[in-house]
């Protein structure tokens, strides 16, 4: 407790910190201004974070985040148009300009540091496994020559084949565009197992499903925007430590029933992650490139 007291403690004198330097906008923020309405990437089919429905209206605790950060951008929460998106079309919409931020259960990586500016983790989850209740399947090691189906262009395929290396087993993906996809050939047994993010699994479930025990991966989610747009990470970041610090992110993940977050493992994450993305910018850096930025 008194952890997490010294720590909103901290949040606050930062956000009065910051403030002077967002009294001009940057020319990312003032563009936003200027249209009047934040573009947010958003995923459509994931329940509690993510979901559109039949009358065309999103709902999800990152929905919620979405019209906070147009709160503090625009003064409007309203002002937001939101783009569905997928892991595989999130990045080249926020490479091409089309979105301002993508808010999608967006997994920070290192390698994806390099790409884009992430915010510091919001929500942290871990890769879990969906089986069929009659398929006999009981754990990771049941899955030995059987295919799994992940969702395309994420994370999911390497974790699971980290794991299946350590455990001496072999499998089979199967990538799918979207979640519902994956669901659907689980039950007409095209797959023998969904795998993603434990909690949106959860929005998957249902008589005939059954979750594994086996964990793999934590997944902290961080909002996206492009590389450069420093100015809407600051006001990004500051928004999610000031919902931190008077318990309204926590409220909002209980309100869309979501497991609660660890925020000292967040906060681990926060540290480690762009350590990580740092190290493998200078391994990756050429001999010419470091001679050019040499002092």
């Amino acid at each position: 407790m008194k952890k997490l007291i010294s720590f909103a403690l901290v949040l606050a004198m930062a956000l009065v910190a910051f403030a002077p330097a967002l009294a001009e906008d940057s020319a990312d923020v003032a563009a936003i201004k200027a249209r009047g309405k934040l573009l947010v990437g958003v995923k459509a089919d994931v329940p509690n974070f993510g979901y559109q429905d039949l009358g065309g209206d999103y709902e999800g605790l990152e929905i919620d985040l979405a019209h906070q950060m147009a709160q503090a951008i625009l003064g409007d929460a309203s002002a937001v148009e939101f783009t569905a998106v997928t892991a595989k079309t999130r990045g080249p919409l926020l490479d091409t300009g089309e979105l301002d931020m993508v808010i999608a259960t967006f997994t920070i990586k290192p390698d994806r540091i390099l790409q884009y500016d992430f915010s510091k983790p919001y929500f942290i989850d871990s890769i879990g496994l969906l089986v069929l209740k009659d398929s006999g399947i009981a754990s990771f090691a049941d899955l030995n020559g059987k295919t799994v189906g992940v969702a395309q262009s994420a994370t999911t395929k390497d974790a699971l084949q980290k794991a299946a290396d350590t455990a001496g087993i072999t499998l089979t993906f199967s990538e799918f565009p979207t979640y519902p996809d994956i669901k659907a050939a689980l039950s007409s047994g095209r797959i023998d197992c969904f795998s993603v993010d434990k909690s949106i699994l959860n929005g998957y479930m249902d008589d005939t499903t059954l979750m594994l025990p086996d964990t793999f991966a934590a997944q902290p989610y961080g909002i996206a925007v492009k590389k450069g747009n420093t100015g809407l990470l600051t006001i990004v970041d500051n928004t999610i430590a000031a919902m931190r610090a008077d318990g309204s992110l926590d409220a909002l993940v209980s309100k869309w029933t979501l497991p609660a977050v660890d925020w000292t493992k967040v906060d681990e994450f926060g540290v480690s992650l762009w350590q990580q993305a740092a190290d493998l910018a200078n391994a990756t850096a050429t001999p010419e490139a470091t001679a050019t930025v040499a002092p």
